[in-house]
C-alpha cells in the first residue's frame, strides 16, 4: 500500500477508482478506510486530476456534478488541512478567502435565525426574524459576482494549463446554487411571518441553499484556490487581478496592498506580418476579423480622425451601398450637400468632446433603419475617428415575451 501512495499518477488512479465506486453506488462509509491513507497525502492538484481523467475516461460532466458533493464530504473528512499561503492583501486568492469569510458570516446569522424560529410554537408570529431572513438572503445573492470572477476570470487560466473538466463540474454546480438561492429569495420574500410557514421554508429551500454554498467554500478553499496557486503563474495572477473589478465585489472589497509584475497583462504590439492581430483581450487574424464583421447584422464604417474614410463592412444585406472608392476619401464628399451640415457638426461635437454618441431612425425601403454614430477615442481621451453602425430592427421592434428555448428561424 505505501509504494502505491507513493506514487503520485497511482494514488490520482486508486482515487479515481473509489470515486468510481461510489458513484456506483458504494456506501461512503465503506470506502472512507480506503481513502484516508490516499487523501492523506494527497495534494488539491490530485483530486482535480482525478476529476479531469474522469471526465476524459467519459464520464459525463453531469454525472460528475450530480455526485461531486458525495464524494466532497467523503474526501473532507480524510484530507490534510494545509496551511492557507501568505498571501499580499488584495490578491485574487486574498479576496476570494475574504469573500468566503463575509458570505460564511451571512450563513451563520441565517442559521441563527432558522434556530431561532425552530424554537418556538408554530402558531406564533416571527415577522422580525422573516424580514431578517430576506435581508441575508439578499446579501447572499452578491455570490454571483464572486462565482463570475472565477469562472470568467480564473478558469480560463487553469485551462490553459489543461485544467479543463474540474472548472466545468464546479461552474455546473455554481449554477445550482445561483438557482436555489433565488429560489430561496423569492420564498423569503413570499413567505408568511408565521412560524409554521418559516420552519416550512427554513426546510425546504433555506437549508439545503447554506449547505450548498458551504460545500463549494469548502472545495474553493481546500481543493481550488491552493491548486490554482500551484499552477498559474504571477502574471497570470496578475491578469486576473486587472480584470476582475468589472464582475464586482461579494460583500467586502478587497484590501490594497497586492502589486502586479510590471507589464504584466500589458497588451502585445500588433504583428501584421504574421498576418495576426494581438489585442488586449485577444488575438485573431486578419481573415477572422473580416469574416466576424461581414457576419454581422451590422454596417459598420470608421471615419479617421482625419475625417476620410478608413474602412467599412461587407455584409450580405447592406442597407446603404458602399464602394471600395470612398476609401481615403473626406467623409464630407459622401454625403449630399443638403446633410453635409449635420456630418460636419456631429464630427465637430465629436473631436471637442462635447457629444459622444448621435443616433437617428427612418424608415427606408421598408426596413426600419437604426443609425449611430460613436466617437472613438484612445484610453487619453485622445479623438481617433467616428465609426458609423447602421442597423435594420424592424423585426426587433416585434419582439416580445421570451425565447429561452433553441428555435431556428
Amino acid at each position: 500500500m505505501s509504494e502505491l501512495i507513493d506514487n503520485r499518477a497511482r494514488r490520482i488512479g486508486m482515487l479515481k477508482e473509489i470515486i468510481q465506486h461510489l458513484h456506483k453506488g458504494e456506501a461512503p462509509e465503506a470506502v472512507k478506510l480506503q481513502l484516508r491513507e490516499i487523501v492523506r497525502q494527497t495534494s488539491p492538484s490530485e483530486i482535480m486530476a482525478m476529476e479531469q481523467e474522469l471526465i476524459s475516461g467519459g464520464m459525463p460532466v453531469e454525472e460528475v456534478r450530480s455526485m461531486c458533493d458525495l464524494h466532497s464530504q467523503v474526501t473532507r473528512e480524510v484530507l490534510v488541512q494545509l496551511p492557507a499561503l501568505s498571501l499580499s492583501p488584495g490578491h485574487p486568492v486574498d479576496t476570494f478567502r475574504r469573500e468566503n469569510a463575509a458570505i460564511r458570516e451571512v450563513i451563520a446569522k441565517m442559521r441563527a435565525v432558522v434556530a431561532e424560529i425552530s424554537a418556538r410554537p408554530d402558531s406564533e408570529e416571527c415577522r422580525p426574524q422573516t424580514l431578517q431572513l430576506r435581508e441575508h438572503a439578499n446579501e447572499l445573492m452578491d455570490i454571483d459576482k464572486h462565482y463570475q470572477r472565477k469562472e470568467h476570470a480564473l478558469f480560463p487560466f487553469l485551462e490553459k494549463h489543461g485544467i479543463a473538466g474540474p472548472s466545468k463540474v464546479m461552474w455546473a454546480k455554481d449554477d445550482e446554487i445561483r438557482a436555489a438561492l433565488k429560489r430561496m429569495n423569492q420564498a423569503t420574500h413570499d413567505c408568511a411571518p408565521r412560524v409554521v410557514a418559516c420552519k416550512n421554508l427554513a426546510a425546504t429551500s433555506v437549508l439545503p441553499a447554506l449547505s450548498a454554498v458551504e460545500e463549494m467554500i469548502f472545495k474553493e478553499e481546500n481543493i481550488l484556490l491552493p491548486m490554482s496557486l500551484q499552477t498559474l503563474t504571477e502574471n497570470e495572477w496578475a491578469e486576473i487581478w486587472a480584470s476582475s473589478p468589472k464582475y464586482g465585489w461579494c460583500l467586502v472589497e478587497p484590501r490594497q496592498g497586492y502589486t502586479p509584475p510590471r507589464n504584466a497583462g500589458a497588451s502585445t504590439p500588433a504583428v501584421p506580418n504574421e498576418g495576426t492581430i494581438m489585442m488586449p483581450t485577444g488575438n485573431v487574424t486578419v481573415e477572422q476579423l473580416t469574416s466576424v464583421l461581414s457576419t454581422l447584422p451590422i454596417d459598420l464604417t470608421f471615419v479617421d480622425a482625419n475625417d476620410r474614410v478608413a474602412f467599412f463592412t461587407e455584409g450580405p444585406d447592406r442597407i446603404f451601398a458602399r464602394s471600395k472608392a470612398i476609401i481615403g476619401r473626406k467623409v464630407q464628399h459622401c454625403h449630399p450637400p443638403s446633410s453635409v451640415d449635420v456630418v460636419d457638426r456631429i464630427l465637430d461635437d465629436f473631436r471637442t468632446g462635447r457629444q459622444n454618441v448621435a443616433e437617428f431612425w427612418i424608415d427606408f425601403r421598408g426596413k426600419f433603419v437604426h443609425i449611430r454614430y460613436f466617437a472613438v477615442r484612445d484610453k487619453e481621451g485622445k479623438y481617433l475617428g467616428t465609426v458609423e453602425l447602421t442597423q435594420d430592427i424592424a423585426r426587433l421592434r416585434q419582439l416580445a415575451g421570451e425565447r429561452r428555448l433553441l428555435q431556428y428561424n
